[in-house]
């Protein structure tokens, strides 16, 4: 059996930290998309306002198996 995947690009924003924007964003992505079977984070970025940092947001790519 052959299994196609496609990946889509996310970016997901979190006020706590990297981890909780990639776990948000993988469970965002899996309520729209059927199949997800990974994501890859491609990027990572900070919002910084006075000197501290407020937000923290990732670009994932995001892998789900396609339905035969």
């Amino acid at each position: 059996m052959t299994t196609v995947a496609r990946v889509t690009t996310i970016t997901a924003r979190s006020t706590k930290s990297f981890e909780d924007a990639a776990r948000e964003g993988v469970a965002r992505s899996n309520k729209t998309l059927r199949n997800v079977s990974g994501a890859w984070v491609k990027e990572q970025k900070v919002e910084v306002a006075d000197g501290a940092i407020t937000a923290w947001q990732v670009t994932l790519e995001v892998t789900f198996v396609l339905d035969d």
